[in-house]
């Protein structure tokens, strides 16, 4: 049963340290003997009970050091009294230093039978709440054992703190921990609710799905679980703040939360939220007890065992209904883990596909100039040395104008199946296509793996390739540089190798060279060459030097060839071969040519009588684009001369030019308004016979590699020439030999029917004319028409 207390002067003891509560003995009269006085577990020095009899009066104090004895299931503190309740004339409870009385739920007076059968409801109670938390707590530890969600941290942290809560609120926990009651336990009541209360909001914010609730809404849930932790801890410091305000606060934060919540809840379910259910159906009974249990710790509704002992049921309850959440936002979880792992699985597919893609040359199917540099840069980061071959694919143009594109193309793949088939003997080695018909192999090794690889290259020259029914061969430019014997970055690797290409192109073609150094001090040479170009311009130190053409037949003189020279004032008199990237230069080859051909006009304007015909040498850049004929006719137009009194010389490689279909309309034109067309260096490209049928030539002048094996038993060069001299007559062109220099080869070549010829034996180039005092090229100046003609005359 109940007593009443009441407190002031009718105390028995009156101290400043102590508080007396003198109880209504009047209702223990029906009490026996060893009855048992049930009083709320609150913060206090010390505890004394009085009992006053028609006996005597007993005392008994306590000090919080000694209720280790004297608790019971139920958060409170268990005291017998011996005498039957009818002997009782006053009963007083004494408290040193307590907290509040606002705070202390009750004081039970009741038989000892009563009170063990009370104490077995809350046994059977909090084992159920033991057993189900326990549970909740393994199951949620080895449901996923790898890196665990937010919301299931929250979640554990929550049903710890509620176990720890329910075992010390009830005393539960003094089985284990003896002294774990009274004053300490309650203290510690205080800081386990701030952080069940923090736990249980996080855990909420946590679960629920991403994007549902309002930023804000999130936010101020989460603050309020930081003022619930901060606050447990403040009401269980009684001993610096004060215990009913801190009390008040954190009972208050606690109404907020559920507001917070609650508000949450309703717009999850508005916006289609799942979990939120399974929180609603945990939590709301929970909620309910918890504003129950606030409304009486705030003195709204009295006293009653069945919140109490609700609450642990609803927690018990809460911790099993969360943990099916869990379980589903598990599966859920998962079902999103196996779609996102299906999509990465996809993304590295085709991230494996494109940077495939991106790697690898779509026609050949080798690697491209990406997939090269990764596996170049890959041999130099591991300082493995290796060879580097740069290959061009010779006469591709060709190709394309004869097979049309797919003609290239299968070239293209025949001579990428070729390389393929040579780098697959040398472990390492690695083929790309790095341009449109350069090709590039990376050979790993020593020397003897380059002179492998070099052996296998040479064993492709003229190797045979079949399309459209037509057999072909295939003729490889090949120049080649080592790591790090001649370069220890790509960048350089690259440019030596192109160096080595470079050469192999000036040698002929259809052959392979090595990078040597001095290739890259002709290339810095001919740097500093361009440098100078412009002063040389203005000092006029570009001279055209004249080379007579005979007839063969009466070795009479026919015309001259202008030849281009560099007086260059520290290297002296220099031949266009060291120079040539000068005239390449695009916009100092565009004054070069200028020059040179309106000193070659000059010429024929001053000497033409004698001249005859000038030969010029013009290059693919002179000749492309639409005006190009019709300024160099107005240039002859402008002096005053004839168009039969020039001759443009042309070779092969002009017609391997990007702008073929330009040039070949420019060359007509020249023809048909009498200007002389001649093919220089015949015979020593495998498309010379088609450019005979295509071009309008008038002249084929005989290369002088042939000319200077003619006169030799063994040469192999007679039938060659004879083959040229022949085609020549047959086709009704006029055939002029080029580096005659002995009466033998001008008596063979006579004998064979070539018609002109030139070459030191009849003259060697000079700046003046034979037997004459004509002015020589440097003095003479030619009219400013720099930008005019957008191409150039190289003269040999």
């Amino acid at each position: 049963m109940s007593a009443r207390y009441r407190c002031g002067d009718e105390a028995a003891t009156a101290t400043p340290d102590w508080l007396w509560l003198r109880l209504d003995a009047t209702r223990l009269r029906h009490l026996p003997a060893n009855w048992t006085l049930l009083v709320d577990q609150t913060r206090f020095d010390r505890i004394a009970i009085i009992v006053a009899t028609r006996s005597g009066t007993v005392r008994h104090a306590h000090l919080p050091s000694d209720l280790d004895r004297h608790w019971t299931p139920g958060g409170l503190l268990n005291f017998s009294i011996q005498s039957p309740g009818r002997d009782i004339q006053g009963l007083y409870l004494g408290f040193r230093n307590i907290d509040d009385l606002t705070l202390m739920r009750k004081i039970v007076a009741a038989p000892s039978s009563a009170a063990a059968a009370n104490d077995a409801k809350w046994l059977l109670l909090m084992g159920l709440f033991t057993g189900i938390l326990l549970s909740a707590l393994l199951y949620n530890l080895v449901i996923h054992t790898g890196q665990r969600p937010a919301f299931q941290r929250w979640y554990l942290l929550w049903v710890s703190v509620a176990l720890a809560y329910g075992l010390v609120w009830t005393n539960m926990a003094a089985f284990v921990v003896p002294g774990l009651v009274g004053p300490s336990a309650v203290r510690l009541d205080f800081v386990l609710v701030g952080l069940m209360v923090a736990a249980g909001n996080m855990f909420f914010f946590a679960v629920i799905e991403q994007g549902v609730l309002p930023r804000r809404l999130v936010l101020a849930g989460r603050s309020l679980a930081a003022a619930g932790a901060v606050l447990g801890f403040m009401a269980a410091a009684d001993r610096w703040l004060p215990a009913v305000l801190t009390d008040r606060l954190l009972n208050y934060v606690i109404a907020g939360t559920a507001l917070v919540v609650a508000a949450s809840c309703w717009i999850a379910v508005r916006r289609g939220s799942r979990v939120v259910w399974f929180y609603m159906v945990g939590w709301g009974p929970v909620i309910c007890v918890f504003l129950a249990r606030l409304a009486r710790n705030l003195g709204f509704v009295p006293q009653n065992d069945l919140v109490d002992m609700g609450t642990f049921a609803t927690l018990a309850f809460e911790a099993l209904v969360l943990s099916l959440a869990i379980a589903d936002r598990f599966r859920l979880i998962r079902q999103e883990l196996d779609v996102a792992r299906q999509r990465r699985e996809i993304d590295i597919a085709e991230a494996k596909t494109l940077r495939l893609a991106a790697h690898t040359d779509f026609l050949t199917g080798l690697a491209n100039r990406a997939g090269f540099q990764d596996s170049a840069h890959a041999l130099i980061s591991s300082r493995t040395p290796f060879s580097l071959f740069l290959i061009d694919v010779d006469f591709l143009k060709d190709a394309n104008d004869q097979l049309g594109h797919d003609g290239g193309d299968a070239l293209l793949r025949a001579v990428g199946l070729a390389l393929s088939g040579a780098a697959e003997q040398l472990p390492g080695a690695r083929v790309a296509r790095i341009g449109g018909d350069e090709f590039a192999i990376l050979c790993p090794g020593h020397q003897a793996s380059e002179e492998a690889l070099a052996e296998g290259l040479a064993a492709l020259q003229g190797e045979t390739w079949r399309h459209a029914d037509q057999n072909r061969t295939i003729s490889l430019s090949i120049g080649s540089a080592r790591y790090p014997d001649d370069a220890d970055a790509l960048d350089l690797m690259v440019q030596n190798a192109d160096l080595a290409l470079y050469t192999a192109k000036r040698l002929g073609r259809a052959r392979h060279c090595r990078y040597d150094p001095l290739q890259r001090a002709l290339r810095d040479l001919q740097v500093e060459f361009t440098g100078d170009a412009d002063a040389a311009l203005e000092r006029g130190e570009f001279q055209l030097y004249l080379q007579p053409i005979v007839s063969l037949a009466t070795e009479s003189l026919c015309g001259y060839e202008a030849l281009l020279r560099w007086n260059h004032p520290r290297h002296g008199l220099m031949t266009p071969d060291r120079f040539a990237d000068v005239l390449v230069a695009e916009r100092i080859g565009l004054r070069i040519q200028e020059h040179v051909l309106e000193l070659a006009l000059l010429q024929l304007r001053e000497h033409g009588d004698r001249i005859g015909v000038l030969s010029v040498n013009f290059t693919s850049a002179q000749l492309a684009g639409p005006r190009a004929a019709k300024r160099v006719l107005d240039r002859l137009a402008h002096h005053g001369l004839p168009a039969s009194s020039l001759c443009v010389e042309i070779t092969e490689g002009v017609m391997l030019d990007r702008a073929s279909d330009s040039i070949l309309a420019n060359l007509r034109m020249l023809h048909d308004a009498g200007v002389c067309i001649a093919l220089d260096d015949f015979g020593t490209g495998y498309a010379s016979l088609v450019h005979l049928r295509q071009l309008p030539v008038d002249r084929i002048k005989i290369d002088r590699s042939f000319v200077a094996g003619i006169d030799q038993a063994n040469g192999g060069t007679m039938a060659i020439v004879r083959a040229i001299v022949g085609l020549g007559r047959g086709l009704g062109k006029v055939v002029v030999a080029e580096g005659i220099e002995t009466e033998a080869q001008g008596l063979r070549l006579r004998q064979l029917g070539c018609q002109l010829g030139q070459g030191y034996l009849y003259g060697r180039p000079s700046p003046r004319l034979l037997q004459s005092d004509a002015p020589s090229a440097a003095e003479v100046r030619p009219r400013n028409t720099a930008g005019q003609v957008r191409s150039f005359v190289v003269a040999h």
